[in-house]
């Protein structure tokens, strides 16, 4: 990084509060603080002082801190104005650091020089904006984990592997006239196939940390007039989408956030499936197969009374889809039916489930009967049982993209180890290597580092 400005941005959050925050980093933020605050700053001593604008008037009283660099959170000189938390109040002591030489800090650039100051590395950065993001808290423990090096030290671990086994094959290649399992090959394969299991295990953390960040994923699915929006208003808790008993009354797509005893849920209310429809129906079920495609679950939603109905079409959308949860709903109407004691095992053998070993739940949206299985089964499929004392931690989607990138190289310079391809061997495991690289930010390009931190808090 060329510029090395001192930096300073208010760092608490917007809007009026008992106590906001100053910050400043750099090779003049000792000097600018000082002379705002007209004394000595002790590096980690708390000063109090009355904050002085150019003319000696006083801004403000309160607490002025000094961590000098490198032990500090940029790596660099920090300075902390911690004064009353009015609006006002920030901005005058934000525009008196500018003054004396500061300039206001770009998104996320605390956190870019922690990074290129090697303070943290990019996955950690990224911890740093998930724990102040954090929706719930076993999202919060998940990024402290993480901003902890709980992902990045497996991370790294395992490059360190690949390295080893990468240097292994390299030094093949200058005995290409020897057969592999004279030079070890044996030993080798048994390496490589440990880093693959290693990674299978990291890439299936990675994805519960991207769950855990970014909530579980959940597209309502099912025929027309199955009672799917009546559900996504049961579980949100309010009239979020029209309720009617015409068929095809949903067209297009409708978001709703809910949390579920602090599991956090992206749900997707979409247009029933079936045949026909006129273009704005069609249309609709365009636009839910294509949310299906990039959904983490998909909650099928059938009509109790005829679970068979429509269930063809369900079945070929969501075959793709990795977590399903079957749901036969308006179960208020079918306790007046002929069979009053009808459950959801007892029901239809003919539904589709794919394998999926739990039967489905018998519930009335309308009514709420069923709505606390619904809640135990939705944070089971979160992953809420697994996440405590595990080690799990936040994991972003280009995180998971690049791990998916380092299992292909991987699968990829196996199949050329088999055919001692040694040159397209090791080049699959650079690849691989260079992969897991830019998880950590070992690898990456100012384009990346640019897109990553433009999303973090002024202020961090």
């Amino acid at each position: 990084m060329t510029d090395r400005d001192t930096i300073a941005a208010i760092a608490t959050a917007p809007g009026a509060g008992g106590v906001g925050i100053v910050r400043l980093s750099g090779g003049h933020a000792r000097a600018i603080g000082e002379a705002i605050a007209r004394r000595t700053l002790r590096p980690r001593h708390a000063h109090h002082a009355r904050f002085h604008d150019a003319d000696g008037s006083t801004l403000d009283d309160g607490i002025a801190l000094y961590f000098a660099g490198p032990a500090s959170y940029t790596g660099e000189d920090v300075v902390e104005l911690q004064g009353h938390g009015g609006v006002a109040v920030m901005q005058a002591l934000l525009a008196r650091c500018c003054a004396l030489g500061a300039r206001i800090a770009r998104p996320g650039e605390f956190s870019e020089r922690a990074f290129l100051e090697g303070r943290l590395d990019l996955a950690q950065a990224e911890a740093v904006a998930d724990l102040i993001a954090a929706g719930d808290a076993r999202a919060a423990r998940a990024a402290r984990r993480a901003l902890d090096g709980e992902f990045s030290r497996r991370v790294d671990a395992l490059a360190a592997d690949l390295l080893a086994i990468r240097v292994h094959v390299e030094a093949a290649i200058d005995f290409a006239d020897e057969p592999l399992d004279t030079l070890g090959g044996d030993a080798l394969r048994k390496r490589l196939a440990a880093a693959v299991d290693a990674l299978d295990a990291l890439l299936v953390a990675a994805r519960r940390g991207r769950r855990l960040r970014d909530g579980l994923h959940a597209v309502i699915v099912g025929p027309p007039n199955a009672g799917k929006s009546s559900l996504l208003n049961a579980l949100a808790g309010s009239d979020r989408a029209i309720v009617t008993d015409i068929a095809g009354t949903t067209r297009d797509l409708l978001h709703e956030v809910v949390r579920i005893d602090g599991v956090e849920l992206s749900l997707v209310d979409t247009a029933g499936l079936r045949e026909g429809g006129d273009t704005i129906e069609r249309e609709g079920m365009r636009r839910a197969h294509e949310e299906l495609a990039r959904a983490d679950l998909a909650i099928v939603v059938l009509d109790a009374r005829d679970p068979v109905a429509g269930c063809e079409a369900v079945a070929d959308a969501i075959a793709a889809v990795p977590q399903r949860l079957w749901i036969l709903n308006k179960a208020d109407l079918l306790a007046s039916a002929t069979d009053p004691d009808a459950s959801a095992s007892s029901l239809p053998a003919a539904i589709p489930r794919f394998g999926d070993d739990r039967p489905p739940l018998l519930l009335s949206a309308l009514s709420g009967a069923g709505l606390d299985g619904l809640h135990a089964r939705l944070k089971a499929l979160a992953g809420d049982e697994s996440a405590e004392g595990t080690g799990a931690f936040t994991a972003r989607s280009r995180h998971v993209d690049a791990l998916e990138r380092a299992a292909a190289e991987l699968a990829d310079a196996g199949g050329h180890l088999a055919h001692e391809s040694l040159d397209l061997a090791a080049e699959a495991l650079r690849s691989a290597h260079d992969a897991l690289g830019e998880i950590t930010g070992r690898v990456h390009a100012d384009d990346l580092l640019g897109h990553i931190f433009s999303s973090f808090c002024i202020g961090k």
